[in-house]
């Protein structure tokens, strides 16, 4: 079984943090999703209707 890196920094990873090495990486992650830092790809959106209220009743 091949051992993987850290994905923030590539350090080894620490068994209470896998995949991470540290709390830190950890959060840095975490940061990243909550600040749209990482997008998955999708389908375009309509902008212009999603504040909008549906259309039927």
């Amino acid at each position: 079984m091949t051992k993987s890196a850290c994905p923030v920094c590539g350090k080894s990873p620490h068994a209470l943090h896998v995949p991470f090495c540290s709390r830190g990486c950890k959060d840095r992650d975490l940061l990243q999703w909550l600040g749209e830092g990482y997008r998955i790809p999708g389908p375009k959106t309509d902008e212009e209707g999603l504040d909008s209220p549906p259309d039927h009743p």
